[in-house]
């Protein structure tokens, strides 16, 4: 494979996206033509995969991958890379496939792995990010776990739990992807740390997040929960002798990010959910101490 772009697979999990998989395949072929996109179906039962195949017949750059079930987005992921590592691809990208992740923005991802990063992430929280179309309690949670999940793990970085993402091989390779945490959707935020904690270049562009219009969102309420709880496992492991600040530490960045959203009429149920927010982390720092 002779150039970057040529080399660089973008992997798209499929599970009923029969009406969105023609128009993000469009889009990344017409945003970025050089790439190459893996379809990752999780044997739909809209036909997604058949839609695919039809797709991949009259494209030299679609390829597409069937899974015999519902295995969920990390395992959709690992056979993913997997098989982009075994093609010899140099950059493997994450992209959802309902449009919330817009083809249009790849290139900002792929001109910082061009500049030396080894993981990209397209940050909806750092200056320039935005969301669109997001419920408003939903974006605030976001925000504030994503907050909660910078100070419990001192990473650094504005947005752990984001999806739109771009690696270098060598990081996939160092990777153990046995090793990587299902809770919810926490897997992203596992990688993220493994790859900080190990010393690889891990850097944020503004990305603009658009909540999908066509499909069902495949997110329940259980992941928030799960994610907060393992985050909160690691943090203890990770920066033991400042988990007595743990609450006290979420209780100020929940605050802060309260003030700087400047919520307005849709936000009138922030401090119902702030409260909550930063209630179930005390009682998840509380209970990880006392196990």
């Amino acid at each position: 494979m002779s150039s970057t772009r040529e080399s660089t697979l973008v992997i798209i999990p499929t599970y009923n996206e029969i009406e969105n998989l023609p128009l993000i395949t469009g889009r990344v072929r017409k945003a970025t033509p050089e790439v190459h996109i893996l379809i990752v179906d999780d044997n739909s039962p809209d036909g997604t995969g058949d839609a695919a195949d039809k797709l991949a017949a009259d494209d030299s750059h679609l390829h597409v991958l069937h899974r015999e079930g519902k295995g969920g987005l990390l395992g959709a992921y690992i056979a993913g890379f997997k098989w982009g590592l075994e093609k010899d691809y140099q950059v493997l990208c994450e992209m959802d496939a309902d449009g919330s992740h817009a083809p249009e923005q790849l290139h900002l991802l792929l001109e910082e792995i061009d500049k030396g990063a080894d993981l990209v992430i397209g940050s909806r929280y750092v200056p320039g990010g935005e969301t669109v179309n997001w419920p408003a309690n939903r974006e605030l949670l976001s925000r504030l776990g994503n907050k909660y999940i910078s100070v419990a793990l001192g990473a650094g970085i504005n947005d752990m739990t984001a999806g739109y993402r771009a690696f270098r091989r060598e990081l996939l390779e160092h990777l153990d992807f046995e090793e990587l945490s299902n809770a919810g959707y926490i897997f992203q935020v596992d990688v993220a740390f493994r790859a900080i904690k190990d010393g690889f270049d891990v850097r944020e562009v503004p990305i603009t997040f658009t909540e999908r219009e066509l499909g069902e969102s495949k997110l329940d309420g259980s992941f928030v929960k799960d994610s907060l709880l393992e985050v909160t496992k690691w943090g203890v492991a990770h920066r033991s002798e400042q988990v007595s600040d743990f609450t006290s530490e979420v209780s100020k960045i929940t605050s802060r990010t309260v003030k700087d959203m400047e919520l307005g009429p849709k936000f009138s149920n922030a401090k119902t959910a702030v409260s909550d927010f930063v209630s179930e982390v005390s009682n998840l720092v509380k209970g990880t101490l006392n196990r």
